[in-house]
Order: C-alpha cells, then sequence, then structure tokens
C-alpha cells in the first residue's frame, strides 16, 4: 500500500439527533440523509459500533481500526507504535446546534470505570454562530452541590449555569467532570477522547425523537460534575494553539503560503475551516477533513485561491 503520495480521507457517519438541523448542508455543502435532523457528523472514529472507512485511493475500504492495528508506525508514526489504546484514542466529528442540548456531564477518569462509563475530554472550535448564539460551561461562582438540587427539583437549573456568548473562531476545553450544554445556533468542530458516554442532568423538559422523555442520569450526573468548577472562560480568536491537554493537541493554522503537514514523524489530522487548502492531488473546502499520514513525509498544505486557515489535530507523543 501507498503511504506516501497522498491525503487519507474517510467518509463521515450522520448521526440524527433531535436537536440537530441541517446547517451543515446549507453552510459546508455536506451530504446529508434528506430530510433528517442531522445533529453530528463523524468525521473520524474508531469504535465497536461505529467505524471510519477509507472513501477512495489505494487504501479504499480500510477502516481506522485496521490502519491503526495493522499499519499503524506507517500511517501514524513511530512515536505510537507502543501506545496502549487498541483502538485510535480521539474522536472528531462536527456538530448543529438547532436547538440546545442537554445540559449534561462526562464521568472523570477516576470514576468512570465505576459508572460503568468512559472518560471523556473534548474541545470545541465554533465553525459558525449565528447571532446571540451561546454555550452553558462550568457553574456561576458560588454555587454548590446542594443548590444545584435544589434548582433540579424546581427546574430551574438555567440560572445557576455559566452562560457565554460565542463567536466564529472562538473556542472551549471541556475537561471531564464540567457542567455544559450547547445553545442554539452554533455549529461546532469537536476533538476529543474516543469515548461515548453523556449523562444527562437536565434535557429543558423536551422529549426525544420517539415522543418520550428522553433519559436522564441524574445521580450519575451529580457523581460527576465538578462543583468547583466556575466560570471558564473562551479562547480568543486568534491563538495559535487552540488546545492541548494529554489526550489531544490542536492548533490552528492560518496558511498564506505553503507549510509541511507532518511534523517530528507524526500523522495530523487537517479540518479546513476557512478557504481552500490543497495537499497531494486534491483540494479541500470548508468543511472537509483528511489525514496526513505520517509516511508521507513531503507533504505540505497549500492554499488554493487566497489565505486559508485549518485545525491541525495529533496526539502527544506519550498519549
Amino acid at each position: 500500500m501507498n503511504y506516501t503520495d497522498e491525503p487519507i480521507i474517510f467518509e463521515p457517519l450522520p448521526m440524527e439527533r433531535v436537536w440537530g438541523g441541517r446547517r451543515m448542508e446549507s453552510v459546508l455543502a455536506k451530504n446529508l440523509p434528506h430530510g433528517l435532523p442531522i445533529g453530528e457528523l463523524w468525521e473520524l472514529v474508531d469504535r465497536s459500533d461505529a467505524q471510519s472507512v477509507v472513501h477512495d485511493g489505494s487504501l479504499r475500504g480500510q477502516t481506522l481500526q485496521g490502519l491503526w492495528t495493522n499499519f499503524r508506525t506507517e500511517v501514524f508514526g513511530e512515536a505510537y507504535a507502543q501506545h496502549k489504546s487498541p483502538r485510535f484514542p480521539i474522536l472528531i466529528k462536527i456538530l448543529d446546534a438547532r436547538e440546545r442540548l442537554s445540559v449534561q456531564v462526562h464521568p472523570p477518569a477516576h470514576l468512570a470505570e465505576a459508572l460503568q462509563g468512559e472518560p471523556k475530554t473534548e474541545m470545541w472550535y465554533f465553525l459558525d454562530a449565528q447571532p446571540a448564539a451561546s454555550v452553558f460551561a462550568g457553574l456561576k461562582l458560588g454555587v454548590s452541590r446542594g443548590s444545584f438540587e435544589d434548582a433540579l427539583h424546581r427546574g430551574d437549573v438555567e440560572s445557576l449555569l455559566h452562560r457565554l456568548p460565542v463567536h466564529r473562531g472562538e473556542s472551549i476545553f471541556i475537561p471531564s467532570g464540567r457542567l455544559h450544554a450547547i445553545a442554539e445556533g452554533c455549529l461546532i468542530i469537536e476533538v476529543q477522547q474516543n469515548s461515548d458516554t453523556t449523562y444527562r442532568v437536565f434535557d429543558w423538559n423536551r422529549v426525544g425523537l420517539d415522543g418520550n422523555p428522553r433519559a436522564l442520569h441524574v445521580d450519575k450526573s451529580l457523581l460527576s460534575i465538578d462543583f468547583e468548577d466556575f466560570e471558564p472562560e473562551l479562547s480568543p480568536v486568534n491563538c495559535d494553539v487552540v488546545s492541548t491537554c494529554p489526550y489531544f493537541h490542536v492548533e490552528k493554522w492560518v496558511l498564506d503560503s505553503d507549510r509541511a503537514a507532518v511534523e517530528d514523524g507524526r500523522f495530523a489530522f487537517i479540518s479546513v475551516i476557512e478557504g481552500h487548502v490543497a495537499c497531494g492531488t486534491h483540494v479541500f473546502a470548508k468543511g472537509e477533513m483528511f489525514l496526513v499520514p505520517a509516511a508521507f513525509a513531503n507533504a505540505t498544505l497549500r492554499p488554493s485561491g487566497g489565505r486559508a486557515e485549518v485545525l491541525r489535530t495529533t496526539l502527544p507523543p506519550c498519549a
């Protein structure tokens, strides 16, 4: 197989959600299933129930799990040859919040196994935000577990949540244990640990796609919430390092000339966030994503038709 002269393009997986919409179709020209509220498009995933598959090229038909298991050094780099994870350890998706998501939390690492879940730290990059778009993240200063539980019983949780207006190009880090909810009007690129554990503590008294109230996980949520997490801030538009932690490293590159895609012999997953970017023989538009394998050592990212911007995601060497 030839890893040295082409980016790897995966087929996105659309996910129907009660809060989803169609803006990925209108803003990013994504192909979506007709008529359904699509809340998430999983662009890079290696799970037992969801698997990225290579769309074309010499690796067509290969799964992300197959690449991680059988061609790890060539595709991802020598730095990950002894990585302990049996699955590729990050998941990348696009989210379209036509309506607000539930108030939720992901379990921290020290509790996840006991709660029969997986820890999940993530970051959001706001690819687009309608006027008055916002997110909830963390608690207002001084909120205690007791006052939060009282508010739950009253159905008045919103008054205790820290709400932040958001704009295109901003981002926020969401560690496990941080209470959060995405409000209406946000189009987001999410980079996260490879986990699908979410505990809903409040869902705005909404019903699901089946017409029934969606399940809540109040007890597990209360155990998972960091009740000392007050009023986190957004990261600014012009930051070079968008987010870094033990699980992923995300940079924002502004391209006005060619730039080497692969550094230190490690793969890079590229998300185009503005303009058009060429890599190998392909040209990618806003919202398109691709993996540059470690063995494609001379790969460059080239702005096509003017200035372009990308998010570049990789794993820390010792992740």
